[in-house]
Order: structure tokens, then sequence, then C-alpha cells
């Protein structure tokens, strides 16, 4: 027989109190989880009254869908609430734990609880962005034919994550961080509350702790009020017996702060981006700011600094050839001294490399010259230019004409380089900015100066 729950029997008096028990003992976050949309902070731009999300869900018209977005944001609450919305039988289950075992069990009780007592099931897969191809293949089917509603909730982009096909039959709502104002806001609830909540203690919470607290989180929710349960089962009772929960315990509470940040996931190449752009725009606050959140998240430092070798070729070139030396020497820096303290030469390249003259001339002139190379790749090197290593060689012309730079005014002469196809194409477009402008200007003197010498060897 299926778990029928909400359709079978009653719960005895043993089960009611031990259910009882349970939810009294279970952490502050999983008691005040919201029970309704009037309960529920955040999202408005999905659930806010007269939102489609909500919409839907109050005319039980849930299609499958999946909930992407950060911890603590309220994704499982959502699903939960949808379910007592709708009347549809809850059957939550984690990725990381469940198999295909457990699928299957999941949809075979399904379709017997829909046939027998017209009854929706909603089949909640938290972190789906775990389970691989093959499990996700057993899911889709039963999506499609309605034996199950499916909501699954993920961190990461589900673009990446979660198979087209199940992906095209779902709708994918994005949730948002929780502001500082809404963490804030569940603080006081849950300090209000006397039933779920911390409301029946004895609890002096001034506002400056409540808003550090809210401010501390990373707009997570859940971490919020753990923290708030471990500050105030720390605080002792004064002589009138109210615990003083200060800023103090709410920081001691919380240690270290948890990052948002997945050094495989999506957040490390959105932060990344974030570094990078921010040089390419000569931002070096904003740099630095990124950099810093790479580094207190564990990233590894010297993907970061690859990342800066890249960009002081690419985007900074020839307006400032010294940014590559000083990018490498950052590189050699970090993989000598190690973190932490390897983050003084990471700092120190980040605000050099922002502050620096952009040039991307030498990234067009490799994209010009390559489209070419492409096109002529089998075009023979001029003859002039071929190497005369054998009396053969020499016979057939190789090097003949050839002129040695060094033989004439200033190192330099006019001869053809290019393959014939490619007479006076030009690549190299200059910038003007930085070294570059002297560099180029000193190029076009020396190239003057050659034709007006006439060609003649020095």
């Amino acid at each position: 027989m299926p778990n029928t729950r909400g359709k079978g029997r009653r719960p005895d008096m043993f089960e009611q109190s031990a259910r009882a028990r349970s939810e009294r003992e279970a952490p502050l976050a999983a008691r005040m989880r919201p029970r309704n949309f009037d309960e529920f902070v955040g999202q408005e731009h999905l659930v806010g009254e007269g939102r489609m999300l909500r919409r839907l869900i109050e005319s039980d018209q849930v299609p499958s869908m999946i909930f992407w977005g950060p911890p603590g944001s309220g994704k499982t609450t959502l699903a939960r609430i949808i379910a007592t919305q709708t009347k549809s039988h809850f059957e939550p289950i984690s990725a990381v734990t469940a198999g295909v075992g457990d699928l299957r069990r999941i949809v075979a009780e399904a379709r017997e609880r829909r046939n027998l007592y017209a009854q929706r099931t909603i089949l909640f897969i938290d972190e789906i962005h775990r389970f691989n191809k093959a499990q996700q293949d057993v899911v889709l089917p039963h999506v499609e034919d309605g034996t199950v509603t499916l909501i699954g909730a993920t961190t990461e982009n589900p673009s990446f994550e979660v198979i087209g096909p199940l992906l095209s039959r779902s709708r994918v709502y994005t949730l948002n961080l929780l502001t500082p104002e809404q963490v804030e806001t569940i603080i006081r609830r849950a300090l209000a509350d006397e039933e779920r909540g911390l409301g029946r203690e004895k609890l002096a919470v001034d506002d400056e702790a409540i808003k550090a607290l809210a401010g501390s989180t990373g707009g997570d929710a859940r971490i919020a009020l753990n923290a708030l349960e471990l500050a105030t089962a720390a605080a002792r009772p004064d002589e009138d017996s109210v615990k003083q929960v200060t800023r103090e315990l709410i920081e001691e509470a919380l240690q270290h702060r948890t990052y948002l940040y997945d050094r495989a996931g999506e957040a490390h190449y959105d932060t990344i981006s974030a570094f990078i752009k921010s040089l390419r725009g000569s931002d070096p606050d904003a740099a630095v700011y990124w950099l810093a959140r790479m580094i207190e998240a564990g990233e590894d430092p010297l993907f970061v600094v690859r990342r800066m070798v890249i960009l002081a070729a690419e985007d900074i070139g020839l307006a400032d050839p010294q940014a590559l030396v000083i990018a490498t020497a950052c590189q050699q820096a970090v993989h000598f001294v190690g973190m932490p303290e390897g983050y003084l030469p990471m700092a120190e390249c980040a605000i050099y490399l922002a502050t620096a003259p952009k040039s991307n001339s030498a990234l067009s002139a490799y994209g010009r010259a390559v489209a070419d190379a492409r096109e002529t790749r089998n075009d023979p090197v001029p003859l002039h230019l071929r190497n005369a290593v054998t009396g053969l060689m020499r016979e057939m012309g190789y090097g003949r004409e050839y002129k040695y730079a060094h033989s004439f005014p200033g190192h330099r002469v006019e001869q053809e380089h290019l393959p014939e196809r490619l007479r006076g194409h030009r690549y190299y477009e200059p910038g003007e900015l930085g070294w570059e402008r002297r560099i180029w200007e000193e190029y076009q003197r020396l190239k003057a100066a050659s034709k007006k010498g006439g060609g003649g060897p020095g």
C-alpha cells in the first residue's frame, strides 16, 4: 500500500504526542518555517498579490517547476506552501541521498494515490542539480504524464544542471537573496512568536544586535535563525531572569560567515567574471572587492592570478607592457609565498592592472591574422624568407635577395614578409594610450627613415 498521509487513518494519541514533541525540539529555523503566504517573507516578484505564480497556486493550476536561488531564500518553504494550498501530497527527497529506487517507489505510490483518492503528488527534489542524467530520466515520463508534479530546488543554474527534456516541461522561477530588512522581519517574528518561536522566553535583544545579525548572513534566513537560537541558548540570565542577547553574543554565534560560493558552480564563474570586468573597466575598488570575495571563499589563488596574467596581455597589452611583467611576478610571488600572505601581491597586481591604460590591439591583431592564416595555411613561404641550408636550396633561390635588417640604418629595412596573396594586409592597429602611442611613433619614425635612406646597407 502506498503512503497515503492525509487520506489514510488518523494518527493515534501516541503518534500525535511524538509529533508534537519532535516539532518542539526542532531547530528554530524549522519551527518558524512559514505555513502560508501571509507568513512568507520575500520573493514578492513571484508570490506577491496578483503575481502569476501566486494566481496559478490559488487556482490549483500548478505546473512542474524549478526553483533556482541561493540558500535560505525560501525554496523548500515555498514548495511546502504550494502543497498545502493545493491539498497535494508532499513527497520531499534530497538528491544527495535518494536514488533511482526511491524515485520509482514514489512514482508507484503517486500513481496509486491518484487512482484511489484523486490526489495530486508534489515530488520535491532538493538539490536537484546533484541528480545525474539517468536519475533525471527516471522522473521525466512521470512528470510528462502528470503522475507527479515536480518541484526541484537548486542553487546552481538549471540550464547547466537539469537535462533539457525535463527543463522544457518545467517552469524556472528565480528566487532572490533576502534583503537585510526582510531577514530582520523574520528575526523579529521569531522573537515574538510564543507558539513556535522564542516569545515565551525572557529575552532582551537590542536593535543593534538584530540589525547586525540581519546584515551578516548574506540573505540566508536559516543562518540568521540558527545563530539567534544559539546566542539565546548561550545567554546568561540576569538577576531578573532576563537573558541579555548582545551583539557580541550574536557575532560569536555566527563565527565565520558562510559564503555563497562554490568553486565548481556558477558563483565561481560569476565572481571571476565580475573581477575581470572590473579590471578591464579600470575600477580598482570593485576589483579588490571581488578579489577579496574569492580569497575569503577559498578560491584557488593561482586560478585568479592566471586570469590576471591573461588580462594583462589581452586588455592592457602594449599600452603598458609592464603589466604582463607584474602579473607574472605576482604568479611567482603567490606560488613562493603561499596563502594567506599571497593576498598582498594579488591585491597589488589587481590595483595596478585596474589603473593601467588599456589596449586590446594584440588580441585584435591576432584575431585578424588567424583568420588569414586559416585561409592561406597552404600558401608557400616566400623564397627570400626561406633558410638555405643546402646547396640545392641555394640553387633554387632560397634566401636570395633577403635583406638582413642589422645591415641597414636603424636596424630596419623595407621588404615583404607576407605571402604573395597577403601583400599589404595590416593586422596591428595601435591604440592611443600609454606606451603604445610612443611605441607606434618610434616604429613610424624608423619606417620613414628606412624609406628615406633608399634601402641601402649601412
